[in-house]
């Protein structure tokens, strides 16, 4: 499919979201907030698409913020969840409620996603603004419905004061400013053998993409060197090293691909301004997934949050280990020692190789949802069906994540290493977000 006709079903899809957002009825304050969770997320998924700046990385840390918002948004009322202020990395006491007053956590949840996205979102393109505008007038319409003025007046108040919060906290993270793209003004690439050089011919990408991200403050995980990675094979030339075998085999696979392989890269392809991002797609299955049960507002609120968190520490760590080893791509590889013709199926993103964003993130999301849904869990992907590439159906999390980790060797980008021990770091970083306290009872 042409990107052009892939672009106007995206934005086709974004002008007809209201209508499949229309026409749920008040049942009580608990279904109608996991149904306005989950319509929020759908408008920040069309919302990433249009915003020239959210990278993978980017995109990972709005889905922790969103995430921390709503679930705290849920939390500051409750009996049973418990609050991630000083759980989280720099996150202090948060604005109490009032107990003199009534609230809805639907409008709060409400207030405080239409809020923070104008935040996060800020700098989204006319599409993008146009469906913030119709959201919120369509989705607090929904969330005020039938309840008295005192409480709707109590609820937008008290989800401004959260946001402002989260907003406050988000704003020393070291992603909060995001210049140029995020490709730094200044930058000395590396002249050594074996470290990453362009592989663009855009002037913007002779320098990598966020450089320091990897340095940025974490949610639940200490640092991005937490759970760090063994050094990939050395460079060498030699047509015996361990090197130049790892190159072999991704020249091999590339050019014996299947149908199936091809399929199963593009899929997993996720590219900035034409899907969701690999964070996003992850969220996407959440999304869907919590939409099957009519999860309430606390579970959903909970599965988003532990989600975003897993993934935005995944792409810290991810980075924090790409610019610790500054690792060479195969195409440059290729090119140079076995086939200078050779192309890769998909383009090679613009910073080093190892290891696997694609990889950590998906180790770390499967993770997440395999603790929160359980074990071989059976669940098919929809994520791409308005973008013509189907759906693929996964006898587990750890199925899929496996999935999208070799697809990026399908796709020409990723040696075998950086897929298998990107997996192995995003499990890892999982752990942490896995063991935030949420329950009183637990």
């Amino acid at each position: 499919m042409s990107i052009n006709r892939r672009r106007a079903l995206q934005l086709g899809s974004a002008a007809a979201l209201f209508g499949l957002a229309s026409g749920f009825a008040r049942a009580d304050d608990a279904a109608t907030g996991g149904e306005i969770l989950r319509q929020w997320y759908k408008v920040v998924l069309h919302l990433v698409r249009h915003t020239a700046t959210y990278s993978p990385p980017v995109a990972s840390r709005a889905f922790a913020y969103l995430g921390v918002a709503a679930y705290q948004a849920v939390a500051s009322g409750s009996t049973t969840l418990v609050s991630l202020a000083g759980q989280l990395n720099g996150l202090k006491e948060l604005p109490p409620r009032d107990p003199t007053k009534t609230y809805s956590d639907a409008v709060i949840t409400h207030c405080v996603l239409a809020s923070a996205c104008k935040t996060f979102f800020g700098n989204t393109g006319p599409t993008g603004q146009r469906v913030m505008a119709a959201a919120e007038k369509k989705l607090k319409g929904d969330a005020l419905q039938g309840l008295p003025d005192d409480v709707v007046t109590a609820s937008l108040a008290y989800g401004e004061a959260l946001k402002a919060a989260i907003i406050d906290w988000s704003a020393n993270d070291g992603g909060a400013v995001i210049e140029n793209m995020g490709f730094p003004m200044t930058y000395e690439v590396s002249k050594l053998p074996g470290h990453w050089v362009p592989t663009s011919a855009i002037r913007q990408q002779q320098v990598p993409l966020l450089p320091k991200w990897g340095q940025n403050r974490t949610f639940a995980m200490p640092s991005g060197a937490n759970c760090g990675l063994s050094a990939p094979p050395a460079y060498s030339e030699a047509p015996s090293s361990a090197f130049f075998s790892m190159a072999k085999e991704v020249y091999d696979v590339t050019t014996h691909l299947t149908p199936e392989q091809v399929a199963i890269a593009r899929f997993w392809s996720d590219d900035p301004m034409l899907s969701p991002t690999p964070p996003g797609h992850w969220i996407g299955i959440a999304n869907d997934l919590l939409e099957e049960e009519k999860a309430g507002l606390d579970r959903s609120a909970e599965v988003m949050m532990r989600l975003g968190v897993a993934m935005a520490d995944g792409f810290i760590g991810c980075w924090n280990a790409k610019f610790q080893y500054d690792y060479i791509r195969p195409v440059t590889v290729i090119k140079k020692l076995i086939d200078a013709k050779w192309e890769p199926l998909l383009i090679t993103p613009p910073f080093p190789e190892y290891p696997s964003g694609h990889s950590t993130e998906s180790g770390a999301a499967a993770a997440v949802l395999t603790s929160l849904y359980g074990e071989n869990f059976a669940f098919t992907d929809h994520t791409h069906e308005r973008d013509g590439l189907g759906d693929r159906s996964f006898k587990s999390f750890e199925e899929a994540a496996n999935e999208a980790g070799i697809s990026r060797m399908y796709g020409g980008i990723h040696f075998r290493p950086a897929i298998e021990q990107g997996l192995e770091q995003g499990r890892c970083i999982a752990q942490f977000t896995i063991a935030l306290r949420t329950r009183s009872s637990t």
